[in-house]
């Protein structure tokens, strides 16, 4: 069964001056502050399109590593995976890095990036992605 989940953006004014709130909706997790300047320059206490991209992004990917590395039978004690999303104002969303540290008992270094490569190429919001870059720095802790 397929599940479709939601978010709302409000949004007030124009985009450089103006502001909004993102809701996940589905969850009703939470509420967020967007604004331009969050998105273009950085802004403390505001989040933007690209970290939750990442925070989606970081979610799949440790889905996806931990099944395929349970799959191939070695299930993970811990993953950490960060998703840096690169945004460049007038030419929009520039690449994705994958930043992996795992504890994976009884698997060699070899095994373990064919794993994480296979990962990061079969979780679905990088096929969603597949017309950016992504490139993935994976290291076992």
């Amino acid at each position: 069964m397929a599940l479709t989940s939601e978010a709302t953006t409000l949004w007030f004014g124009d985009l450089t001056s103006g502001s909004g709130t993102t809701s996940l909706d589905s969850s009703d997790a939470g509420e967020f502050p967007v604004t331009w300047q969050a998105r273009s320059e950085g802004e403390v206490g505001r989040t933007n399109p690209e970290e939750l991209l990442g925070a989606a992004h970081s979610a799949c990917y440790s889905m996806a590593f931990s099944s395929a590395l349970a799959k191939a039978g070695h299930p993970p004690e811990s993953l950490q995976v960060t998703a840096a999303v690169t945004f460049q104002p007038g030419e929009g969303i520039t690449g994705v890095h994958l930043l992996v540290s795992a504890k994976v008992p009884g698997l060699d270094e070899a095994g373990f990036q064919a794993i994480a490569e296979d990962a990061k190429q079969n979780c679905p919001v990088s096929k969603a992605l597949t017309g950016t870059t992504i490139t993935l720095e994976a290291s076992l802790a």
